[in-house]
Formats: structure tokens, sequence, C-alpha cells
């Protein structure tokens, strides 16, 4: 399951999980975005119980895209313990997520 981020959630769900977050940042009007929808659903079942998966569309929450300095979508962001530990822009393959979150 992908969780919708926003402002008013994000310290819940990212900062305070117990567990790893994929952060995919991406809008609507993005095709790559839309391309890495069904991969990243995949992820979220692929390792459901152990990543959490979340999406920040850049235009409705400008301030999270900027603070994790989002220059082009879609990115990836992994936080664990509150940090983030990786991150990648642009389309890519379920591998390389997995390779993201190792």
């Amino acid at each position: 399951m992908e969780i919708k981020i926003n402002k008013s959630n994000f310290e819940r769900e990212i900062l305070n999980s117990d567990k790893p977050v994929l952060i995919d940042f991406w809008a609507p009007w993005c095709g790559p975005c839309r391309m890495l929808a069904p991969v990243l659903s995949e992820v979220a079942r692929d390792y459901e119980g152990k990543v959490k998966v979340c999406k920040v569309n850049v235009d409705e929450e400008p301030e999270l895209a900027s603070a994790f300095r989002v220059a082009s979508i879609p990115m990836l962001a992994v936080v664990k313990d509150k940090k983030l530990v990786n991150s990648a822009v642009g389309f890519m393959p379920k591998s390389r997520i997995a390779a993201l979150l190792a």
C-alpha cells in the first residue's frame, strides 16, 4: 500500500516510522512518474511489512519537495531512522529500486 504524504502526516508517517520509508516525489503531469507508478506498486507489495512506500505530489507539497532538494522528478528518497540514506532521479526498474533499499 502506498501512502499519500502531506505536511500534516509527514512526521507521523516518515520521521516516526519504525521501518525504512521509500518516498516517491512525483506530479500527475510527469510522464516518467506515471511509468514508475506500477513499478512502485509492485515494490510496495513485495516489501509489505518491511518498507513503507509513500508518495509526495510536488505540486501540492512544494515545501516537502524543497526540504528534500527535489530538482527533477520522479525522485525516490529512502529515509531510515529520520535520515535520508539514499536517493535517485528518473524512471528505474524494480531491481534498481531494490538496490536503493538495500
